[in-house]
C-alpha cells in the first residue's frame, strides 16, 4: 500500500506541476496585458496613464523576462501569495477566491454526489424493471446530452421569468447582507435551487445511462451465469454485479469532478452566480492574469486531491487491486 501511494504521490506532484506551469504560461499568452486594461477603466489623461501605467508595470513585475517571473511566480505561490488582481485591484487574489469557494462548494459538491448517487441507484432498477427501463433510457439520453447553458437557461426562463417561483441571477437577494439567519439561509436556498438542478440533471443521467449500461453487462458475464448454474438466488447475482459495475462509476466520478468545472462555468454565467466559474469569466473579459490563474490553481489542487482520494478507495474497494499491489 505505502509503494502504491508513494508512486501516485509522484505521478499527481509531476501532474500539478506541469498543470500550474502550463495555468501560469496560457494568460501570458492573450494578447494585451492586465495593465492596459486596468488603465482603459480609468479614463485618464494620456500623460497621467502613460506614468502609471509604467508604475503598475513594474509593481506587477510585467516588466522582468518570462523566465523570472514563472521563478517568481513558484516562489509566491509556495509563500500562499497569488498576487493582487489587477480587476478587483487593490484585493488579494486568494482573498477574493476564499469569497467565491463557498459558493462552489455550495453548488457542485451537492450537485456531483447527489446525482453520482440517485443515478447509481437508478440505473441499477432499470436494468431489471422493463418499464422503468423504457421510461429512463431515452430520458437519460436525453438528459446527459443537453448542454449545461441551454437547460439552465431553460430553466430560468420556465420557472423564474415565466411562473415567477424562483430568481435568476445572484446568490441570495441584494436588498439582503450576508449574516447566520434562517432568513438569509432560506433566500440562499431559494437562489441555489435553478443551478443546482440545471447541474443535476445533467449528471444525473449520464450515471443512470451508465450503471443500467454495466449492470446489464455483468448480469451478461461468465460468473452471473455460472452462479445461476448453481442455484445461487437472483438477489445475491444481481449484489455480485452491482458491486463490479460500481468499480467504473467510481472512476467516472473522479473524472466527472474535472469535467464539471465547464458545466460550473456556463451554468454560473447564466444565474451570475458567484462562483469560480464566473471568476474565470471576469478574469479573461478584464486580462486578470493573477485572478485567472489563481482560480485555476484553485481547480487544479481541488481535482488532483479528488483523483488522489478517489484512488485510495478504489484500492480499499478493488480486491484486485489490494492483490497487485502484493504481487499476486
Amino acid at each position: 500500500m505505502g509503494r502504491y501511494l508513494g508512486r501516485k504521490l509522484l505521478i499527481y506532484l509531476l501532474t500539478f506541476f506541469f498543470a500550474v506551469t502550463i495555468d501560469w504560461l496560457i494568460p501570458r499568452l492573450m494578447p494585451g496585458n492586465p495593465v492596459d486594461t486596468m488603465i482603459a477603466r480609468m479614463a485618464l489623461r494620456a500623460d497621467v496613464a502613460e506614468v502609471l501605467r509604467s508604475y503598475y508595470i513594474r509593481a506587477f513585475q510585467l516588466d522582468l523576462p518570462l523566465w523570472q517571473q514563472y521563478l517568481n511566480f513558484w516562489i509566491a505561490l509556495f509563500r500562499g501569495d497569488l498576487g493582487i488582481s489587477t480587476w478587483l485591484f487593490p484585493q488579494p487574489v486568494i482573498a477574493v477566491i476564499y469569497r467565491a469557494v463557498p459558493y462552489d462548494l455550495l453548488l457542485l459538491l451537492p450537485a456531483i454526489l447527489l446525482s453520482w448517487i440517485a443515478g447509481n441507484q437508478v440505473g441499477a432498477m432499470a436494468a431489471r424493471v422493463r418499464w422503468l427501463d423504457n421510461t429512463i433510457l431515452p430520458l437519460g439520453y436525453i438528459l446527459t446530452a443537453t448542454p449545461y447553458m441551454w437547460l439552465a437557461l431553460l430553466l430560468a426562463w420556465a420557472l423564474g421569468h415565466v411562473a415567477g417561483l424562483f430568481p435568476i441571477a445572484g446568490a441570495y437577494s441584494f436588498n439582503i447582507r450576508p449574516h447566520l439567519s434562517w432568513l438569509f439561509i432560506q433566500d440562499l436556498l431559494w437562489h441555489w435551487f435553478l443551478p443546482f438542478t440545471s447541474l443535476f440533471l445533467v449528471m444525473f443521467g449520464g450515471w443512470a445511462i451508465g450503471m443500467r449500461n454495466m449492470i446489464i453487462y455483468e448480469l451478461e458475464a461468465d460468473y452471473s451465469r455460472y452462479l445461476e448454474a448453481l442455484g445461487a438466488p437472483q438477489r445475491l447475482i444481481r449484489k455480485y454485479a452491482f458491486r463490479n459495475a460500481m468499480l467504473p462509476q467510481i472512476t467516472g466520478l473522479a473524472l466527472q469532478l474535472g469535467a464539471i468545472v465547464a458545466g460550473a462555468l456556463a451554468t454560473e454565467i447564466v444565474f451570475a452566480y458567484p462562483g469560480t466559474g464566473y471568476l474565470i469569466l471576469q478574469a479573461v473579459q478584464n486580462q486578470d492574469y493573477f485572478l485567472l490563474q489563481g482560480c485555476f490553481l484553485f481547480i487544479i489542487t481541488g481535482v488532483l486531491l479528488a483523483n488522489f482520494i478517489i484512488d485510495i478507495i478504489y484500492a480499499l474497494v478493488d480486491p484486485r487491486t489490494r492483490l497487485g499491489m502484493t504481487g499476486e
